[in-house]
């Protein structure tokens, strides 16, 4: 819970989409060890949960997605020789967290306005899709505060962009632009402000269109595959893709396609 009481994450679920929202906003959205716990509970949930296909993540507020690391309680843990981390979240209150949860199986697309700073750039970085408004800022400032990316920033941001830029934002922690982050092909697509939330919905109502159990199994290849020689990631086995070809919706998809009709996707 929050200093009011009231939660730090809130979380929707209706008409197949999951709203997951940093609800901090007075702070700018930095995540606490509480609201790593809540997340936690969180994205176990949206796997559990069939009915869940798609999952949109944002900050609360028009200033920031989150600018990471709640630092003032990093300074009390530190005031009380709480050992600090390094890379990874094991051990610490919501492990695994997003950046962490490798096999979570359900896209996740990353709505970002305002900041996006240092964990919280990086837990869009573990998202499947981010859209973000004009006045979106994209850092990762812990080099200038003696820290690392540990949630998988320098990690992700290497195999995200070429690596001499992303050495350059990595060492010295420059911000990058929302027009940049396009650019270099780090989001999907960048929008006025006013325009975000139409966005959004477009792209979680395509996403809607695509059978879930293809989704399913399209994000496992690539995901599990993107490291592995071409030829190894044919032959690799995918979990997914074994229910999906097995389904009534790999039978559905023709057969509306041949009836001329749209599919009904059953999930099964």
């Amino acid at each position: 819970m929050s200093e009011d009481g009231s939660p730090r994450v809130r979380y929707e679920k209706k008409d197949h989409v999951a709203r997951v929202t940093l609800d901090r906003p007075a702070v700018l959205n930095a995540m606490d060890l509480r609201t790593h716990e809540e997340l936690a509970a969180v994205w176990d949930d949206v796997e559990a949960d069939d009915g869940i296909r798609v999952v949109v993540l944002t900050g609360a507020g028009q200033r920031a997605f989150s600018v990471g690391q709640d630092l003032r309680e990093r300074a009390r843990l530190d005031a009380r020789g709480v050992p600090r981390t390094s890379f990874g979240s094991r051990g610490q209150p919501g492990w695994p967290r997003l950046t962490e949860r490798f096999r979570l199986s359900k896209p996740v697309l990353a709505r970002v306005d305002g900041y996006a700073l240092g964990g919280g750039f990086e837990l869009a970085l573990a998202c499947d899709l981010i859209v973000a408004s004009d006045r979106a800022v994209f850092a990762l400032p812990e080099a200038r505060l003696g820290l690392v990316p540990g949630a998988g920033g320098a990690f992700r941001l290497a195999r995200q962009v070429p690596l001499k830029a992303a050495m350059g934002y990595l060492l010295t922690g420059r911000r990058m632009t929302a027009a940049e982050a396009l650019r270099f092909g780090l989001v999907n697509q960048v929008v006025p402000a006013e325009d975000l939330d139409d966005c959004v919905a477009e792209w979680t109502a395509d996403l809607l269109r695509s059978a879930p159990l293809a989704v399913r199994a399209i994000k496992e290849a690539v995901m599990r595959s993107v490291d592995l020689p071409l030829e190894e990631a044919f032959s690799a086995s995918y979990e997914w893709e074994g229910r999906r070809r097995h389904s009534e919706d790999a039978v559905e998809g023709p057969r509306a396609f041949a009836e001329k009709r749209p599919p009904r996707w059953l999930g099964r």
